[in-house]
């Protein structure tokens, strides 16, 4: 089998807020057969600008990113709001662009959220990972209405030894966070996160997971401010080895 010369896409809050979830991406992917690179001209994927109703700079941002990514095999992304810009919407921005919509179309085809690459492109599972806790998963919006992604980051957490994953009341409900939604609405946000919160301390567990690190930042900012003792850690990191340190929001 061929190694596959695989992009990985880090994301504008991982790299600023948590490089270490792009360091656990690229222990995953190398753990499951890849060669990784990062390339250096990506920026934004333009998500927050076409949310804003700015169109003209996510395209300028789509072609900037098409071009510093078509290259490879595949593009990784440990994001499912910023997989699904590129796999679902820079085909829709650019079809009437005769040169850059084939382009989006064709990049947009090898463009994988990670965990759910991990699961069904490669088959791969980690091996020799253990963390003793309990964890509850949270189902972001982008990742499970755009792309699918459900059971792709539990078939791996269940390879985690003794990692046990315990039920989220309400975990495909939308945790308040929305990229530009939380700025313009605070009030509807912060009601929204606040009965995540509630649903999650309830769950019992000491971890809570998902796949977006805006919608954890927002919920662990929630559940610090209200005291509770649950930590909150991007998927991947549990999934490549990296969930004994210190959870976001806690480090120095």
């Amino acid at each position: 089998m061929t190694t596959p010369r695989v992009a990985l896409f880090v994301t504008c809050l991982v790299d600023l807020i948590r490089p270490q979830i792009g360091f656990a991406a690229i222990s995953a992917l190398e753990a499951a057969g890849c060669e990784v690179i990062v390339p250096e001209a990506q920026t934004c994927c333009g998500q927050p600008a076409l949310n804003s109703g700015d169109r003209k700079t996510a395209e300028d941002l789509a072609r900037r990113a098409i071009a510093a990514l078509e290259g490879y095999d595949h593009v990784v992304i440990p994001s499912g709001s910023c997989a699904a810009t590129i796999r679902v919407h820079y085909p829709e921005i650019l079809e009437h662009d005769t040169t850059w919509g084939p382009r989006a179309t064709a990049l947009a085809a090898k463009t994988y959220e990670i965990m759910a690459y991990l699961d069904e492109v490669r088959g791969w599972k980690p091996e020799g990972v253990a963390l003793p806790a309990t964890a509850t998963y949270h189902d972001s919006c982008s990742g499970l209405r755009e792309l699918g992604i459900k059971r792709q980051p539990r078939r791996l957490l269940a390879a985690v030894d003794g990692l046990a994953l315990k039920p989220l009341d309400g975990a495909e409900t939308c945790c308040g966070f929305g990229g530009t939604f939380c700025v313009k609405y605070p009030a509807i946000s912060n009601a929204i996160v606040a009965e995540k919160a509630t649903a999650i301390d309830a769950s019992g567990a000491d971890l809570l997971l998902a796949g977006d690190l805006g919608c954890l930042m927002n919920m662990a900012g929630k559940l610090h401010r209200d005291g509770s003792p649950v930590r909150a850690f991007h998927a991947i990191e549990l999934i490549a080895g990296m969930g004994d340190g210190p959870a976001i929001g806690e480090e120095a």
